[in-house]
């Protein structure tokens, strides 16, 4: 009997312990499950914040754009530009009326000052961070709006001045548009589009637009530049022709709309002499006049680093397979560039 009692106590004692094992590991279980989804919920209602605040944000710039534009809209337009329902714009409206953000005005929505001051807040994030890929960075152009789309929304107020103090305080963003200043300051650049313009008019490019995408993506194709100075040679409803830095170029009307031109100025004389390197022909000399200012950052350092400076004698000693890359000689010494990096020298060539 005794045996018997040790031998129950011990299997007690054991099956207490199991019991009591079993408990803190199902006590475990539960705080890990609390805390994961605790960690889920946060994840989940903080980028339901972020896609909120995004919306509104994102409402108050199309606001901006479309009274900059001269014109208005309401929540239909609103809803048809920015992909968001009517049923999930309708509350929203309301949210940024009750914020003082709009004020809604015979069914228009009209931007308030303090939204107005918000969405250039935004507008100065978006730019700031197209010049930034432009200059830091050797992201393709055709990212640079989506990429600054998101960012605009997530830069804080002291990030951003930050930003724009490593930029060196620019005034334009590299697409041309004014960069709005801390206090909600707007450049006022004076230009027309390019297809408004009169046979033999001269200009220089100030600015292209980048929406729409597939637009911007055939003006980007012809390698035109802001900066470069351009004459109409033909223009009509359907077609601009236009000869500038050496080439000749012919664009739809409705493409030409999105390139902005300040005409130039009585003392401006167009440069006609004004080509770019890359047209330079095997044994032709010419003297370099500058890079384009569409050449930045790092990519503009080293051309000048190599010697492409403003006056230097260059010349094409010899031709790559298909003319691309060519060899250039300066300063004594052979430097190869594809026609894409010599299309951004611009040069005068020596006449014969």
């Amino acid at each position: 009997m005794r045996n018997f009692a040790i031998i129950s106590q011990v299997l007690t004692t054991e099956t207490d312990r199991a019991i009591w094992s079993l408990v803190i590991f199902l006590v475990v279980v539960f705080i890990g499950y609390l805390l994961m989804k605790f960690k889920v919920w946060r994840v989940i209602t903080t980028g339901q914040l972020r896609s909120h605040r995004a919306q509104i944000e994102d409402i108050l710039k199309q606001l901006y754009h479309v009274e900059a534009g001269g014109k208005s809209a309401g929540i239909i337009d609103l809803s048809g530009a920015l992909r968001i329902s009517d049923k999930k714009m309708l509350p929203l409206i309301e949210e940024m009326v009750s914020m003082d953000l709009i004020q809604t005005r015979d069914e228009k929505i009209i931007l308030t000052e303090m939204g107005r001051d918000y969405a250039l807040r935004i507008i100065r994030v978006h730019r700031l961070w197209e010049k930034y890929l432009s200059e830091k960075t050797g992201i393709s152009k055709l990212e640079w709006h989506d990429r600054a789309e998101q960012k605009e929304h997530q830069l804080t107020r002291e990030q951003t001045e930050s930003l724009y103090e490593e930029l060196g305080r620019p005034r334009f963003d590299p697409h041309g548009d004014p960069i709005p200043t801390e206090q909600g300051q707007v450049i006022e650049v004076k230009s027309v589009p390019l297809s408004g313009l009169r046979k033999g008019a001269a200009a220089r490019i100030k600015h292209i637009e980048d929406e729409p995408e597939v637009v911007y993506k055939q003006i980007i194709a012809k390698k035109l530049h802001i900066g470069s100075q351009l004459k109409v040679i033909e223009s009509d409803d359907k077609h601009v022709k236009f000869y500038s830095e050496g080439e000749e170029y012919s664009l739809p009307s409705i493409v030409a709309c999105n390139i902005s031109v300040m005409e130039l100025s009585k003392e401006e004389i167009f440069e006609d002499s004004k080509v770019r390197l890359s047209s330079l022909d095997e044994g032709e000399k010419a003297r370099i006049l500058g890079i384009s200012s569409e050449c930045r950052g790092a990519a503009r350092r080293r051309l000048m680093d190599l010697g492409f400076i403003k006056g230097t004698e260059i010349e094409t000693e010899f031709n790559g397979p298909n003319k691309n890359p060519k060899a250039y000689k300066l300063r004594n010494t052979l430097i190869a560039l594809r026609n894409d990096q010599a299309d951004l020298i611009l040069i005068e060539k020596e006449s014969i």
